[in-house]
């Protein structure tokens, strides 16, 4: 991924120039919270691509580099002189320092990772309202040795005398620790600053603009044409069937293709609530026997999410036949997807960005090439709680706007190993009483996703006076702001164990239940 593209008519206010920092896309979140547009970047994007976007600040991100190595990713150069404020976030600051004239060097004393006081030298500009001594999130092995000409030196902590930096007369700015991330005590104090003070951005990106804006927009592209959207139940595709029903009404289809791989009385609660509820009408397709026969003998988790997804595209072109034409598909496309499934790693040998995917989303990487329609995707700019808060301004229900994430192939993926009949039905009553005991625990909204997987191993147990040969459940809570990083859920020990007892005692197959306590990353939140 070069860059991801910039698409409808609003153009960010703040650019994120990506070095291969984790936490890349939770700066342009942490930009967002102050009601400003940003995007996340290649590092390689030219001063030319930026001045068509015309961005009123500029942040580099992070990096697993070091500035002075070989091959290390480095920016155009005449970022530095294009009149626009630009703040420099660990690897970002090391950059700005080396590319200036300073100098970087990897740290002769001590390297700090994880939480460390500041102490504020200049309480101006980019430090207005940081407490003196507030913690800061260091992760850095490279410290700032010499600094350019005409920068001075905004904040230090024990171990790093240039924790901040700025030249004040070019609006160039340096810090050497993650002001985005929830440790760091007045990061956001520090973000406001940048945003609002130094770049001069005015807080116009809300839910009530964006809609205006997709609604305008969506209208452009489709004119007169009718729309196929495949809905879920999901947040995401739900939000979209409000969006698209306010846009163009009764040009909208919904189809609901029952594939096998939902939750346990989804197709029925989806059927009532959207079409009896809403009035959002909603084309039936019962297709559970194709989706298995096509997954027979398929254990490979990437396979399974592209036999899916162009299953799903195949159903659509079978169906939209029927009910058709239609001439556009509508899919509820969110930012962290076209991200992770463009890949965000920087080769440290070349300074290129390497596409290595994680895992292939369905609205993204799993379409086949010869899709027979045209994609609508207005979300895709959005991370999921701005879906959420689009969804609340639509008129969305709570008990939609607020439930769990769950992943376009279902099922089929939280099963490991070929997918039958049998194992669907054991995890769809696991799963249903893993969410059931955690909203009666009143902690369902506290947490980012509570659900079972399915191992494709037996073990022995032993149930009254007979040995027992069954599978494993895995019990997978996390809490994340955004699901692109996430730790696991730190449930109470009688909770867990009345989700064990009654997996054990009333889904048959199963005789134990294991807890997952990996984090994102190392682990991603769905196993496959």
């Amino acid at each position: 991924m070069s860059q991801v593209p910039i698409e409808g008519p609003r153009q960010p206010a703040i650019v994120i120039l990506d070095f291969g920092s984790q936490y890349s896309e939770l700066i342009a979140r942490r930009v967002r919270e102050t009601e400003v547009f940003s995007v996340v970047l290649g590092y390689s994007t030219s001063v030319e691509e930026l001045r068509q976007i015309a961005p009123k600040g500029i942040i580099l991100s992070g990096g697993p580099s070091s500035v002075y190595a070989d091959g290390a990713p480095l920016c155009d150069p005449q970022i530095w002189s294009m009149g626009i404020p630009v703040l420099g976030v660990c690897y970002g600051m090391q950059l700005m320092v080396q590319q200036l004239g300073g100098r970087v060097v990897a740290a002769t004393g001590k390297a700090e990772y994880g939480k460390a006081p500041l102490e504020v030298d200049d309480p101006t500009d980019l430090l207005t309202n940081v407490n003196n001594g507030s913690t800061m999130w260091m992760s850095h092995g490279d410290s700032v040795e010499a600094l350019p000409e005409g920068f001075v030196r905004l904040a230090h902590t024990a171990n790093t005398p240039e924790a901040a930096v700025a030249n004040h007369d070019r609006q160039l700015y340096g810090v050497q620790f993650h002001p985005e991330v929830v440790h760091s005590t007045c990061g956001m104090a520090m973000i406001r600053n940048f945003v609002y003070h130094i770049c001069g951005c005015e807080p116009d990106w809300t839910t009530a603009t964006f809609i205006e804006e997709a609604v305008k927009q969506i209208r452009d592209q489709v004119g007169d044409k009718r729309v196929l959207l495949a809905l879920s139940g999901g947040v995401d595709s739900s939000t979209l069937a409000f969006l698209l029903k306010k846009a163009i009404g009764d040009q909208l289809t919904c189809m609901f293709i029952d594939q096998g791989f939902m939750r346990k009385g989804e197709p029925e609660f989806l059927m009532d609530f959207f079409d009896r509820k809403f009035n959002i009408h909603v084309e039936y397709i019962k297709a559970r026997q194709r989706f298995l026969t096509k997954l027979k003998d398929v254990t490979d988790p990437e396979q399974k999410r592209k036999i899916i997804g162009t299953e799903f595209i195949r159903v659509f072109e079978e169906e939209s036949n029927r009910l058709g034409p239609f001439d556009y598909l509508a899919q509820g496309t969110l930012y962290p997807d076209v991200i992770e499934s463009a890949g965000t790693n920087v080769d440290p040998k070349t300074g290129e960005r390497v596409a290595v995917k994680i895992k292939s989303h369905h609205n993204v990487g799993g379409l086949p090439k010869d899709l027979q329609f045209k994609l609508v995707e207005p979300l895709r700019k959005l991370f999921k709680d701005e879906v959420r808060k689009v969804g609340r301004s639509l008129g969305l229900p709570e008990e939609i706007v607020r439930r769990h994430p769950f992943p376009g192939p279902g099922l089929a993926i939280r099963i490991l190993g070929e997918v039958t009949a049998e194992k669907l039905d054991c995890l769809r009553d696991a799963d249903l009483i893993v969410r059931e005991e955690v909203k009666e625990a009143g902690l369902y909204h506290d947490i980012w996703q509570a659900f079972a997987v399915l191992l494709p191993v037996r073990s022995v147990g032993v149930m009254g006076d007979k040995r027992t040969y069954a599978w494993p459940i895995v019990l997978r809570c996390v809490s994340s702001e955004d699901g692109m990083t996430a730790d696991w859920s730190r449930l109470p020990y009688d909770l867990m164990e009345t989700i064990s007892n009654r997996i054990v005692n009333e889904v048959k197959g199963v005789n134990r239940v294991v807890l997952d306590i990996t984090s994102k990353p190392p682990g991603t939140i769905e196993w496959e």
